[in-house]
């Protein structure tokens, strides 16, 4: 489906689920809403945590277009779901957000995973949760952030099994992806990175330890998510896991700044 045919459909309210496999060849990207004056803060944590918050779009105060991302997108609108923090505190899930956007906000929009997932594939590395449409599972890790004002924090991680014969192939090709968080961080055994129980993820769906493969964990844009939730805003306002907005920016581009 063209992006302006997927665009108008999430726009309209009538795709709201996951986006993996979705928006072929082009950026997927996380979300991070909030009041202007947490912004400087959150962007220093950005800066400072580049592979799993690798900075793709920052908004005007206020304006709800992201205009360096792609021609026509409308934040309230052209994210099949977002989550709503108040607190820190997961209050609610919506497909518009039309009516919480206040002129003070600020949209930060993060490199996401999904984006090297279409050219995995397309170089014969499956991936189970693409080809059983369910969202890639993710946890939270004992890897800590470097923290910037009240934003602290786990690492979150995503996971796919690979292939070990490919690993060294899978962790170069994702290298050529900074904006979409490049290599992975851990692969092998998921305690050593905290992770109790791989088939309980703190997001997403489990996926089946398939033979003759191996875990291998990606930085994951959530992880501002378990930023938030500490840094206990009044409101913030992210994608809900796994639900990307889908930008008109090459997914290998080196700047991600829309030219018409």
């Amino acid at each position: 489906m063209p992006i302006e045919d997927l665009r108008a459909t999430i726009r309209a309210g009538e795709y709201t689920s996951h986006t993996a496999g979705l928006g072929a060849g082009l950026l997927q990207a996380n979300l991070a809403i909030m009041p202007e004056r947490h912004a400087l803060d959150f962007m220093r944590f950005c800066q400072r945590n580049p592979k799993p918050c690798p900075l793709t779009g920052v908004s005007d105060t206020g304006n709800p277009m992201m205009v360096t991302l792609g021609r026509d997108i409308d934040i309230r609108r052209d994210v099949p779901a977002y989550n709503i923090y108040r607190d820190g505190l997961l209050s609610e899930s919506k497909t518009d957000i039309t009516a919480l956007w206040q002129d003070d906000f600020v949209v930060f929009a993060l490199g996401c995973s999904f984006t090297f997932e279409n050219a995995l594939e397309q170089a014969g590395i499956s991936l189970w949760h693409i080809q059983n449409n369910t969202t890639v599972p993710m946890y939270r890790t004992n890897i800590e952030t470097t923290p910037a004002g009240p934003f602290c924090g786990p690492m979150v991680v995503s996971m796919r099994m690979i292939d070990p014969a490919r690993l060294e192939e899978v962790q170069n090709f994702c290298r050529r992806y900074p904006l979409a968080h490049g290599a992975p961080v851990h692969w092998g055994d998921p305690a050593q990175i905290g992770i109790a129980n791989i088939g309980a993820p703190d997001w997403g769906d489990p996926v089946p330890d398939e033979p003759g493969k191996i875990p291998v964990f990606w930085a994951c844009g959530v992880t501002p998510q378990a930023a938030v939730a500490r840094a206990k805003l009044p409101i913030c306002i992210t994608h809900k896991p796994g639900h990307m907005l889908i930008t008109d920016i090459a997914e290998d581009a080196e700047v991600p700044v829309f030219r018409p």
